[in-house]
């Protein structure tokens, strides 16, 4: 999707709009709160627990002590305060900015008064989810549900407020208060269970269940087994505040579990789902319906893997609050993923089998071998933070499905939504731009178990982009207003220039732009980008930048000694064959003319307008059949997967991915 330049903490929205169509959704703000603030609460820690003052005049370690303080006046132990903090925000504060599903500070305390439905997830712009120009496209006009009573999951801050007096405008914005209201929130938990405050970690698995907000056991204990196993390894980190704070492993803690069946939650059945055992899943069926003469929705039925290969799994940001899309996905005259992911806690709603075919991702042949999931979030808001539970449960839900259809933990298989090429010339354009540069790769690649590393020296040959994203704050505009700066935040990106010079004009894209205008720095403008973990040929270096070559030109980025964006790396790369001077760039491989059978109408295989030049080289993701799951009829009878002889491969090209025939280019290996 495209973001919106509109209010962070409303819900479905209209991101994939097309920058001329684009209209900006406001919803009412926050209601302002009370008060009188009141003296900051909590003991001093311990000598033990922290570095004292003298030790630390940058103050580096003030929130290690808020923790410590805060355990001790409400009798929590600090390792449990600690972990579940760092399952909500690995202790970052955001600035005081709230969450995706409007929670605030450290512990997430969440006040989601305004995160209200505002505009529908797919159906406004000009990218066709389905994305086969083979039946018209289809544009959904589903309608939001009015906003419900919000669950006390979104409310936590308000109770928080009850419990320590301290009024709700400062839990959100001191880090330290909001700590506290996470300490009077477990404790509260605990005295429900009818448990002591006890010393003993071990003797609050039921209140960190509880801490949650979920509304059965199987996401509490998800939850709270997460918690668990962040005590257990230990963390240390330094914040986005620049705050020191160290968890002490407990490796051989084991927590009593049997105080989950007193919390009163309700049971939750996975039966249905494809879920990894260490997640909390439910089935939320999209409905296959046909309605009208021609129409049905909202998927397409298939029989995957067996009758081709699932390939890529394609990373969605919601544009919306859960209750809101998952009332969407039950719209059958709507279109569907695979997945939606719950920002609070990480639970995952499975709506679409694997086997069967989601309209997600805006390209026929990216759908008929990809799995969508959708998490709870906002593009164009960048301090609308995901939580480490989102993104936990989402690396394990991605290990899950890598590991049962074989599908390769790269950026080339696990593609964002703004990586997904256009299928043809005329759809580029209005291609989605989701999960967009706010998304922390890097970081989610390391929960995945397969982190950025170099894997070469300076000669071989290629690239893996990687910038700090805490300290890579790449400017962008469009956020709140079109051509106003966005908040400054981290980033996954690079900004790519024809010259080694901030001042240079940035890349262009032609099939971006096809009347020739510039590239900007649009939040959501991917024509001159490079995002984390994508590879690229090294086509130049000069002292601190990396030229590559990117869209058929060389494009330059930023790749200082002392703050690399980027690390070295080997591999496959094609470059066209001998005696020609390009070969055409396609968006999807479909297979050739002869291929089709009787009854099958012939996909075009129409080249996009790029090329790629003699001389230039491009990352391989892997060699794909040219295949075509024809599918345009409610009834299955017809359907059919044709695949041909020509053989492709899948390439890096620019921002997105792209295709070239085998036939037309060399494979070798890089820095060769």
């Amino acid at each position: 999707m495209r973001g919106s330049a509109t209010d962070p903490t409303s819900a479905p929205d209209d991101r994939h709009v097309p920058r001329a169509g684009r209209r900006a959704r406001r919803t009412a703000g926050a209601v302002a709160c009370a008060a009188l603030l009141l003296p900051l609460l909590g003991t001093a820690p311990s000598a033990t627990a922290v570095t004292s003052a003298a030790s630390d005049p940058a103050g580096t370690s003030r929130l290690q002590k808020a923790f410590a303080g805060a355990a001790a006046e409400y009798h929590v132990p600090l390792s449990v305060l600690l972990g579940v903090s760092y399952l909500q925000s690995r202790w970052d504060g955001h600035a005081g900015a709230p969450s995706v599903t409007g929670g605030y500070g450290p512990m997430h305390l969440t006040d989601a008064r305004t995160a209200l439905a505002r505009a529908p997830h797919h159906s406004d712009g000009a990218e066709d989810p389905r994305g086969d120009d083979a039946r018209p496209a289809l544009h959904p006009d589903a309608e939001v549900p009015a906003a419900s009573a919000l669950p006390d999951r979104l409310k936590t801050l308000t109770k928080a407020a009850e419990l320590t007096g301290i009024p709700a405008e400062r839990l959100r914005s001191d880090a330290a208060a909001n700590v506290a209201g996470g300490a009077a929130l477990l404790a509260a938990a605990q005295k429900k269970l009818g448990e002591p405050l006890s010393a003993d970690p071990a003797d609050w698995y039921g209140a960190v269940a509880e801490f949650s907000g979920a509304d059965d056991r199987a996401t509490a204990a998800a939850y709270a087994n997460d918690v668990y196993r962040v005590i257990r390894s230990g963390e240390r980190r330094t914040t986005d505040a620049g705050q020191q704070v160290v968890l002490a492993a407990r490796p051989r803690l084991v927590p009593d579990t049997a105080q989950l069946a007193r919390t009163g939650l309700r049971p939750a059945s996975s039966a249905e789902t494809e879920c990894p055992s260490s997640v909390s899943c439910e089935w939320v069926p999209a409905p296959y319906e046909e309605f009208g003469t021609d129409d049905y929705g909202n998927h397409d039925l298939g029989d995957r893997p067996a009758s081709e290969r699932i390939r890529y799994i394609v990373i969605h940001d919601t544009e919306g609050t859960w209750d809101g899309v998952l009332n969407l996905i039950k719209d059958p005259t709507y279109v569907s993923w695979n997945y939606t992911l719950r920002s609070t806690d990480g639970h995952i709603a499975q709506h679409v089998k694997a086997k069967d075919v989601a309209w997600h991702a805006g390209n026929w042949y990216v759908n008929a071998t990809s799995i969508g999931l959708e998490h709870e979030g906002f593009l164009t808001a960048p301090d609308a933070w995901y939580t480490e539970a989102m993104y936990r449960s989402s690396a394990r839900l991605v290990k899950y499905l890598a590991q049962k259809y074989d599908i390769p933990l790269d950026r080339q298989h696990i593609l964002g939504h703004d990586t997904v090429p256009g299928p043809t010339t005329g759809t580029i354009p209005g291609m989605h731009t989701d999960p967009g540069p706010y998304w922390d790769w890097r970081h989610y690649f390391q929960l995945l178990g397969r982190p950025f590393e170099p894997s070469a020296g300076k000669n071989g040959g290629l690239v893996t982009i990687r910038p700090d994203y805490a300290a890579n704050r790449t400017e962008y505009t469009g956020c709140d207003a079109p051509g106003e700066p966005c908040a400054p935040h981290g980033s996954n990106e690079v900004r790519l220039y024809t010259r080694p010079d901030t001042s240079a004009p940035l890349v262009k894209d032609i099939g971006d732009r096809p009347d020739g205008g510039d590239s900007t720095t649009d939040v959501n403008d991917v024509s001159s980008r490079a995002e984390t973990g994508q590879q690229y040929a090294v086509a130049d270096r000069q002292g601190d930048w990396t030229a590559i070559w990117y869209l058929g030109q060389k494009a330059w980025f930023q790749n200082p000694a002392q703050q690399p964006t980027a690390v070295n790396a080997s591999g496959a790369v094609v470059t066209p064959k001998d005696g020609v001077d390009s070969v055409p760039v396609y968006g999807r491989a479909y297979p050739e003319k002869a291929a089709y059978p009787a009854g099958v109408p012939v996909q075009s295989v129409s080249p996009l307008p790029y090329r790629l030049p003699a001389g230039q080289k491009y990352v391989v993701g892997g060699a794909v059949p040219g295949e075509y799951f024809y599918a345009v009829t409610f009834t299955t009878d017809s359907h059919r997967v044709v695949v041909g002889k020509d053989l492709y491969y899948e390439i890096q090209f620019g921002h997105r991915v792209a295709f070239v025939r085998a036939a037309d280019v060399r494979l070798e290996r890089s820095g060769a």
